[in-house]
């Protein structure tokens, strides 16, 4: 990977305390990592409410991972209303919405496909909120102070998620399912009382909205159809996007297999959570020394070297290691998700400025319904070759993704350069060959 800033910028090395320095980056980070911790709380104390109430295993796993795949679905349909509305409503808005949501779960006794239906509806939304926020951020933070912003809210996604687990076990079993989603509504709805509280509201000019441009004719869904169009057919855009799906993906789909690994091999009973643990250390241990440490072209040259090392490790669980060196593989595997922390400023130098909103809503939610198929394919593959091959097969396949980003030409500009099939350049369609400058 290539630097895609000028020389002076991209040699500066920022810190945490400079991110964190910033108030509207400090809002957003605080309240998401609230959010997340009550994001865990729900989808399991959910998965535990159908379990109990029904018995069946498919039905808690369906609860479990019924709010994945919808928010691909409202990336393209709803997603341009992230870059078209005042930001603070919409996330203000998004954080009651699923407050609503687990309190309505919380409250009212459902069928099962009716509370199903409630979690699938609210996810649909969740991509415009999110790309709201992730647009905000992006325009709070400049160059290197960007990368490691996305780096804290990786640190505290992953932080938040383990805490949210670990909290949700506890107050389920001491206040039962129903009282644990209506905490998990508290904390949604502080959030929304901070961001209402704290951000200042902004217009869509001062947020980077174009009113009137192409992007913002017609009704919701067909803007959004045509931005994530756009988007998608530009071929920098999408090898960035699919370099930060594909890796995660199949490593979602090796640690789905975790347990059953674990159970296969006869490890003792508690063995599988420390395996399942080793993945967000290492994921913690990589942000921190990436981030902190190495410099924005140092981190961009290794975007490969890392999402080989995601791979390269879960390739040893073909010979079956026991729990010892299982543990040091996915200690390794879990560092190279510091990889992203390289693809941030080049992918967000190649967006346009006014649908920045919906390229992020469109990476989180199509990340998100990747990390629902990987489990589901390598499940299947596992029944024919057994969990450790498996898991390998899923290493070898985010290590063939590192020699494909290995064959990319990048742009020897710092602004990328538009394919000659259709793109966009700040949201107006292309269809022919031009420089940069025209």
């Amino acid at each position: 990977m290539t630097p895609t800033a000028g020389p002076a910028q991209g040699n500066h090395r920022a810190t945490y305390r400079e991110v964190l320095a910033e108030p509207r980056f400090r809002l957003l980070f605080s309240t998401r990592a609230v959010a997340i911790t009550a994001d865990a709380l729900r989808i399991t104390t959910f998965s535990v409410l159908v379990f109990s109430s029904t018995g069946s295993a498919l039905l808690s796993a369906l609860a479990f991972g019924i709010g994945f795949v919808p928010q691909l679905f409202g990336s393209l349909l709803l997603g341009s209303l992230a870059d078209r509305l005042p930001p603070r409503a919409l996330i203000t808005g998004g954080y009651a919405l699923t407050c609503a949501a687990a309190l309505l779960l919380a409250l009212v006794r459902m069928p099962v496909a009716a509370s199903l239906g409630v979690v699938a509806l609210v996810s649909l939304a969740t991509p415009v909120f999110h790309g709201a926020s992730s647009r905000l951020v992006a325009q709070s933070l400049e160059g290197d102070a960007y990368v490691l912003g996305r780096s804290l809210n990786n640190i505290a996604g992953s932080g938040a998620q383990l805490f949210g687990l670990a909290l949700g076990g506890a107050v389920v079993a001491a206040l039962g399912p129903r009282r644990a989603l209506a905490v998990s509504a508290v904390l949604y709805l502080g959030c929304a009382l901070a961001v209402r509280i704290r951000l200042p509201r902004l217009r869509p000019g001062e947020f980077g909205g174009a009113p009137g441009s192409a992007r913002g004719d017609g009704g919701a869904v067909r803007a959004s159809l045509h931005g994530a169009g756009l988007l998608l057919r530009g071929r920098t855009v999408r090898r960035l996007m699919l370099a930060q799906w594909l890796p995660v993906a199949f490593v979602a789909g090796a640690e789905s297999l975790i347990v059953a690994y674990a159970g296969g091999r006869h490890f003792a009973p508690g063995w599988y959570a420390v395996l399942m643990g080793c993945l967000p250390v290492g994921m913690l241990a990589g942000d921190l020394l990436v981030g902190r440490l190495l410099r924005p072209p140092t981190r961009e040259r290794l975007v490969v070297p890392l999402i080989a090392l995601m791979g390269m490790p879960l390739v040893g669980f073909a010979a079956e290691p026991g729990v010892g060196v299982s543990s040091c593989l996915l200690l390794l595997c879990g560092f190279g998700f510091a990889y992203g922390l390289g693809l941030q400023r080049p992918f967000l130098d190649a967006l346009p400025q006014d649908g920045q909103g919906q390229a992020f809503g469109l990476l989180g939610s199509g990340s998100m319904t990747l990390q629902g198929v990987g489990p589901a394919c390598f499940g299947a593959v596992a029944a024919g070759v057994g969990t450790g091959g498996a898991i390998a097969l899923a290493g070898g396949a985010a290590a063939l993704t590192a020699g494909w980003i290995l064959t990319w030409h990048p742009p020897t500009s710092p602004v990328p350069v538009p394919d000659c099939s259709t793109g966009s350049e700040n949201g107006t369609e292309q269809h022919a060959c031009s420089s940069p400058a025209q």
